[in-house]
């Protein structure tokens, strides 16, 4: 069935109830090693969910946080709160002390949806956690209390009487806040509509050629949007089945796409790298895979991907904020381009970072974004509204990332403008790193870089120059981040300097631009390699 381009229709509620007439006995996702659902199982899953939160006093527009792997529990309480219009909250699990307070109080979640090893920090932060007053453990079967905090099991949610009567959400409604990195400051909640949420998917529908009979391989996390928005929700949309593994498994990989006829995937970053150092065998052509969609991936990877197992892959460029608002065209690829602009629902250009004048054919520029439907992009940086007006100046938003746009269209994606950091397909906040690292006693001051771990896509590593009065045990200060930084934030590399041998500038700003150019240095320590 052809979609409508309505926004009007684009909620997962919608989305659920027509599939569910037109093909409830068919497989909507598979989790391996784990339960099936078909699209009317989905769909009472997540009104018995919505029941249970709503008991628990969620309505439309409260904040429901997810601190869960990919699991049948996240996916329930995503489709959950949108039965009620509430907001899922998606966290990475892997947060810890500050990051994770952070996360919790901007968002203002009232209920978190947890392990029960996350108590424990749930605990240490209750005094901060003023709006938390419900937390549901997915691995355990006891109630309990914190301080002002409800603990409950999630089998509780199952066991409510289900409650049909809700709001219902609006395509211009607030559906999700997803995280992404702070470049001058912490981690910021992108706003996403539904009909943003929705977009994402019909991007991959509409570019990737998806349709009712594929099978999307889902290994990247499912509280981020590329694995939660552009894989599973176009599987919804699109009336395919989503095949979803806990954990990306570069071991796995090749098996999984065999076993199970997969025609799509997406990758990030060094996954590429992963798989393709895997042993040949027998499985490389045996298989159904009709594209992979990744971001990035250089033209050598590609040729890897492509010269191996036979596979086209392309390149495509997005954000939490602006969706994907470039797509490489599967019949005209053009390795080491990013793609051409989604003209059906964006503007794309390439400007003067400091004037927003559009810059000329292959002049290196930021690359900024503009939506042509209402509801189609962020509607701004939740509880942050001087960042909001910072990145949305003189009518476009602008990415930080510098790139530009040769003869033919196409749009090249250079490096970063900011000082977002990007290691194993996870934005970080150097912002946030430093700050954490600034607790330790013997650490004055802190600047952390990404450096290029020289893999042919040029996967970042994350680098900690420090400033202290003593002479530093790295091994030490590295057990020391490991109690208070996620561990996919972690810096690789150490390097201690003087106060005076930090660059800065005639305001005495940091001048990290400089230590990205000296990257790593011979008094650097590799935690990989310690000496």
């Amino acid at each position: 069935m052809t979609m409508t381009p309505d926004p009007k229709h684009w909620t997962t509620v919608q989305v659920l109830d027509r599939q569910s007439q037109e093909r409830p006995d068919q497989l909507a996702i598979r989790f391996i090693d784990g339960p099936s659902y078909t699209f009317s199982e989905l769909r009472q899953l997540s009104i018995q969910i919505s029941s249970g939160l709503a008991a628990q006093g969620i309505a439309a527009q409260s904040k429901v946080a997810s601190l869960l792997e990919n699991c049948p529990e996240l996916v329930g309480i995503w489709l959950g709160c949108h039965q009620l219009d509430a907001v899922f909250v998606g966290l990475n699990p892997a947060l810890k002390g500050p990051f994770l307070a952070h996360s919790l109080t901007l968002s203002e979640a009232q209920v978190v949806i947890c392990h029960q090893a996350h108590l424990a920090m749930l605990e240490s932060m209750a005094n901060e956690l003023t709006c938390l007053h419900t937390v549901f453990v997915v691995d355990s079967s006891e109630t309990t209390q914190l301080p002002n905090i409800k603990v409950l099991p999630f089998s509780h949610l199952y066991d409510t009487p289900i409650k049909t009567q809700h709001p219902q959400a609006c395509f211009s409604d607030l559906a999700a806040l997803i995280f992404t990195s702070g470049t001058t400051g912490p981690s910021k909640a992108v706003m996403m509509p539904h009909a943003h949420c929705y977009l994402y998917g019909q991007g991959c529908i509409d570019n990737l050629e998806l349709t009712s009979d594929g099978r999307y391989y889902i290994t990247l996390p499912l509280f981020h949007a590329n694995g939660l928005f552009m894989q599973l929700y176009a599987c919804l949309i699109a009336g395919a089945e989503a095949v979803i593994r806990r954990k990306f498994s570069a071991s796995q990989w090749l098996h999984d796409v065999c076993h199970y006829q997969i025609t799509h995937t997406n990758l990030l970053g060094v996954m590429a790298e992963f798989i393709t150092s895997q042993p040949t065998s027998n499985l490389d052509r045996a298989h159904h895979l009709r594209v992979i969609a990744a971001a990035p991936a250089s033209a050598e990877r590609i040729d890897l991907f492509e010269q191996r197992f036979g596979i086209q892959m392309v390149e495509l460029y997005g954000m939490s904020e602006v969706n994907i608002p470039l797509y490489t065209p599967l019949s005209a690829p053009r390795p080491g381009s990013c793609g051409k602009a989604y003209h059906r629902y964006f503007e794309v250009r390439i400007a003067n970072p400091h004037t927003d004048l559009p810059c000329h054919t292959d002049e290196v520029g930021e690359i900024q974004v503009r939506p042509k439907i209402a509801g189609c992009f962020m509607s701004g940086y939740y509880r942050m509204p001087e960042a909001t007006l910072q990145a949305w100046r003189n009518l476009w938003f602008h990415t930080g990332d510098a790139g530009f746009q040769d003869k033919d269209d196409y749009f090249y994606f250079v490096d970063r403008l900011s000082d977002c950091l990007r290691r194993r397909g996870e934005n970080i906040s150097s912002y946030e790193v430093e700050s954490a690292l600034l607790t330790h006693p013997d650490i004055s001051e802190c600047a952390v870089i990404g450096v290029t771990a020289g893999s042919i896509d040029n996967e970042q590593e994350v680098m900690a120059v420090i400033v202290s009065d003593i002479r530093l045990n790295f091994e030490e200060v590295l057990l020391y981040a490991t109690e208070h930084i996620p561990a996919y934030a972690l810096p690789r590399y150490f390097r201690q300097v003087s106060a005076e041998a930090l660059p800065r500038t005639s305001t005495n700003k940091l001048r990290k631009v400089v230590l990205r150019e000296q990257g790593v240095t011979e008094d650097t320590w590799d935690a990989n390699h310690p000496l």
